[in-house]
């Protein structure tokens, strides 16, 4: 970067978004999207160019240092268009409505991505990364911008006709007709298109690049539950061994990058995202539920190690990636050879960890380095070595925690650490969830601290939330994967400590959304409130992405909210929602995984689980215990304790604890069984 670059400041300046700010002293003149960016273009007649991108991404990176660091290539930016730059995590739903019309237009997507668009934010021309000069079969970025300016001059009519027809096609798919009656097979339908998709040497669905998929494999072990089918239980067994031993995994600080660019899991794209971890957390804490197998749980605490240690803010929340790069290389931070192997552990440990982690003289991945990665057993390592199992293990267990130290010691990548509701939501139930099964009392107090975080510093006064903060700077609405990651962790933080307060939040925000988000016509909810600002389409977006629908997220709450509060009327605004996506969900089952969760919960007719102990019963902890330990996912959990609020939550009322012991009641529609005094009888009622 010039002097002279790094001298200018632009108005990005002011944001609190770190990929916002990357870009703050780029000659661009940059506009953050705003009132006064597009009053701006309506003013001058000019062209938007909108570049989406975050800061976790490697290519936004690479494009920056090409294209918007260039005093040339700036100077013709600022003199053709309106240059507005937005971080995609802070706006989903600019990200959402014109990642369709780049879509529409090329046949793909990504990141970074270039539209552009008319004063009116009509898209006509987009696409994604854009080299400095012709290469990789696509057009320079400097002639793009010529030619999309020369078509805005010379034939502005045709290109504002163009635009209409792909905003018309945005419009059509947010309002097409979904409703239907949910197919009593959908279920199994689901789990079948997901079984067609199976890699069954790899696990995982699809192929390279190859995602985690993790509400996926929730479905297929709901599956296995449903059916005792024993081929569900080894296509997630076989997934979740693969990535933990592939190089997605990070193998000695724990965590998971964003995604697998090749079929084995091996190498990854580097970057660290929190909601992947937040997803992946539960999957693995139900796998190990599912199949009592230790690996699983460990994952799912280093997982949350790695959070506590390195992605929580001062003020107590999460921040939201680690980026791929450091010193300008992606990967640098994670990848060794066998040279710093010896030196760091000594000739022998560093062949042993060679061995372990399949370092090669060659490398897996660029200039001879390596990804780690488990693709031997510890017997097939100890063999190969001819070396004892246990002082092998040993041995690598020294080496792990040596290794990390060094590693520590590296330049880092980049942690963005602005906080969304919406991803602390998915961590704060991860977390929460991870306390239940583990027992973990520090992954509960840091899932207390993030939700009384965004309670007090991103809640307005008339109680709506914010969409995103950095430091105690909050802004932004919020959009339904706000409200619905958010209450879920709600309901997770309730059946973890048992205080009433996290549900009268819950039933605070469920208002909210079916006030502001439903679509009280044809069901479900819209990812925009009622009061957001008008874009050219309001959408749905039912299906799952990298994230879990905020629909099917909601249903689910919805379901859950009315079993533990007894209001049949957010049971009925759930159904209502299922029915108003039910058309969608039949045809394209394996697309909406987090609306199959809701119907697997629906469908098994939940169970209502009420524990009450006398003060220090040992035997209550023993019944919680029990139910925690469970694979049971169609269940809530409530404590009848010293602030139990009986009026929310009918359910508790009759319900006393005995003088002594503990006692307990299960339930289906709320019309409860016999009461069973001890954990041995607890379980034969569950079975």
């Amino acid at each position: 970067m010039s002097n002279s670059a790094r001298e200018h400041q632009n108005r990005l300046i002011h944001e609190t978004s770190p990929y916002l700010l990357q870009h703050a002293r780029n000659p661009v003149d940059w506009h953050p999207w705003g009132p006064e960016a597009l009053e701006r273009a309506t003013r001058e007649a000019k062209p938007i160019f909108l570049s989406i991108g975050y800061s976790a991404c490697h290519w936004c990176h690479v494009m920056e240092r090409e294209s918007f660091e260039n005093q040339t290539v700036a100077a013709r930016m600022n003199a053709l268009f309106v240059n507005i730059k937005v971080d995609r995590e802070e706006r989903p739903d600019l990200d959402d409505i014109y990642m369709r019309a780049v879509q529409a237009l090329t046949g793909s997507g990504g990141w970074p991505m270039s539209v552009f668009l008319t004063p009116t934010l009509e898209p006509f021309y987009g696409g994604t990364y854009f080299p400095p000069t012709r290469m990789y079969g696509r057009a320079s970025f400097s002639d793009v911008l010529e030619s999309v300016a020369r078509a805005w001059v010379q034939d502005r009519e045709s290109v504002e006709r163009s635009a209409k027809k792909l905003v018309e096609h945005i419009q059509r798919e947010s309002t097409m007709e979904f409703s239907g009656a949910v197919d009593p097979g959908v279920l199994d339908a689901g789990y079948t298109m997901l079984a067609q998709n199976f890699d069954g040497s790899w696990g995982g669905f699809g192929g390279a690049p190859k995602f985690p998929h993790a509400t996926d494999l929730r479905v297929v072990l709901r599956h296995w539950l449903r059916t005792r089918d024993p081929q569900a239980l080894e296509m997630a067994k076989l997934t979740l061994d693969r990535m933990k031993n592939g190089g997605i995994y990070d193998q000695l600080g724990g965590g998971f990058h964003r995604y697998s660019t090749d079929e084995r899991w091996l190498i990854p794209h580097f970057e660290k995202m929190l909601y992947d971890n937040a997803l992946l957390v539960p999957t693995y804490l139900e796998g190990f539920l599912a199949t009592r197998d230790a690996e699983y749980a460990r994952i799912a605490r280093e997982c949350c190690e790695w959070v506590l240690r390195e992605m929580t803010t001062n003020e107590g929340a999460f921040a939201s990636a680690q980026d791929a790069d450091s010193e300008g290389e992606e990967g640098k931070f994670f990848v060794w050879t066998p040279s710093e192997l010896a030196r760091e552990l000594g000739a022998k440990h560093g062949a042993w960890a060679a061995a372990w982690y399949g370092v090669t003289d060659e490398g897996n991945f660029e200039h001879g380095t390596s990804a780690l990665w488990r693709n031997a057993s510890a017997a097939e390592v100890a063999a190969g070595l001819h070396v004892d199992v246990a002082e092998l293990e040993n041995a690598m267990t020294h080496a792990r925690r040596k290794l990390l130290d060094v590693r520590g010691a590296r330049i880092a990548p980049a942690t963005d650490d602005k906080v969304l509701v919406s991803w602390n939501g998915l961590m704060i139930s991860a977390l929460a969830r991870a306390h239940q099964v583990l027992g973990e009392p520090r992954f509960l107090a840091a899932a207390r601290r993030a939700a009384e975080f965004v309670l007090t510093t991103m809640r307005r006064p008339d109680g709506s939330l914010f969409a995103t903060a950095r430091g105690t700077r909050a802004h932004l609405n919020a959009y339904l994967d706000d409200y619905a990651f958010y209450s879920q962790a709600l309901l997770d933080l309730y059946e973890s400590d048992f205080d009433p307060r996290w549900i009268r939040e819950a039933l605070a925000l469920a208002d909210i959304v079916t006030q502001r988000f439903e679509d009280a016509e044809k069901g479900a909810f819209f990812t925009t409130a009622s009061d957001h600002e008008r874009l050219i389409a309001r959408l749905k977006s039912p299906q799952d992405g990298a994230l879990p629908s905020g629909n099917g997220v909601h249903v689910l709450n919805l379901l859950r909210l009315a079993e533990l509060t007894g209001r049949r009327d957010l049971a009925a605004q759930a159904e209502r929602a299922l029915v108003g996506l039910g058309g969608l969900l039949n045809r394209f089952p394996a697309g909406l995984g987090q609306m199959l969760l809701a119907v697997d919960f629906l469908s098994a007719g939940p169970r209502e689980i009420v524990l009450a102990g006398a003060p220090g019963a040992r035997e209550l902890d023993d019944m919680l215990a029990l139910v925690r330990g469970r694979f049971l996912p169609q269940k809530v959990v409530a404590i009848v304790g010293a602030n139990a609020d009986r009026k929310q939550m009918p359910l508790l009322e009759g319900r006393e604890p005995p003088s002594s012991g503990a006692r307990a009641w299960v339930c289906r529609n709320w019309t409860c069984r016999q009461p069973v005094d001890s954990a041995a009888a607890l379980s034969a009622e569950l079975d």
